[in-house]
């Protein structure tokens, strides 16, 4: 079965629009994890408009399941994340001023960053993946780098799919076949939702984890948190 980790930086920027405490992140994940997920996913980004730094620290004691930092390695980020040693941490090349994550990495052109960055998580004992497009050269470039994981950025899947062209995923399939034989394993994620989850899974081999945030918040509020991470669990459980 492919692992759900829920990303909670919507639920973070709901309550940063109003200030306080609400919703609860600390409790919100915990709820999450008794609902029947399998993780936790935060991405803070410098400016903490949605999750801050301090709600990664908060989380640390209440993810009993598999916890998942998101985030640019710039070098308050690679602290925080050597100080809280979560189960994994995704490197995103993002931009400062990034409404959301659009892109992966140059696998190439930015090798021995990466490698420099992923050798000192991985001395720290915290599995490292990098998100990617999926594109065989950046596939081969992150195997280079010694990444344990890649995350496919399923945005163009997403799009294909709702258009109709269900040949959009055939890159993904190709690309976590790759990874595969290169040694890394494979997790997912951006614009992954309740419409297109299970056909993504039935076409993508060797998936371990797809990690949801806009779209599961956003089923949430019509249908209920609960509901819809039994849906998207039933859906992945193939």
């Amino acid at each position: 079965m492919t692992k759900l980790s829920v990303n909670i930086n919507k639920l973070a920027t709901l309550r940063n629009a109003r200030g306080g405490n609400m919703p609860n992140l600390v409790q919100a994940a915990k709820d999450i994890q008794e609902f029947g997920a399998q993780g936790i996913t935060v991405h803070p980004r410098p400016d903490e408009r949605h999750i801050r730094y301090q709600d990664a620290y908060d989380l640390k004691a209440e993810v009993y399941t598999e916890y998942n930092i998101e985030g640019n390695p710039i070098e308050k980020f690679v602290n925080m994340v050597l100080e809280i040693k979560p189960t994994q941490v995704t490197l995103v090349p993002d931009a400062v001023d990034a409404i959301t994550s659009d892109a992966g990495w140059d696998t190439i052109t930015h090798k021995v960053f990466l490698q420099e960055v992923i050798s000192e998580f991985k001395r720290n004992e915290i599995r490292t993946s990098i998100f990617v497009d999926p594109v065989p050269e950046m596939i081969e470039g992150a195997a280079a780098t010694g990444t344990d994981r890649i995350e496919l950025y399923t945005e163009e899947f997403a799009h294909q799919y709702a258009l109709g062209n269900l040949n959009g995923v055939d890159p993904y399939t190709e690309s976590a076949i790759l990874a595969h034989q290169l040694g890394m394993g494979v997790n997912a994620g951006h614009d992954l939702s309740l419409d297109n989850i299970r056909f993504f899974k039935e076409n993508v081999p060797h998936l371990l984890e797809v990690s949801i945030g806009h779209a599961l918040i956003c089923e949430a509020i019509y249908s209920g948190l609960q509901p819809v991470i039994q849906e998207y669990l039933m859906k992945l459980d193939l």
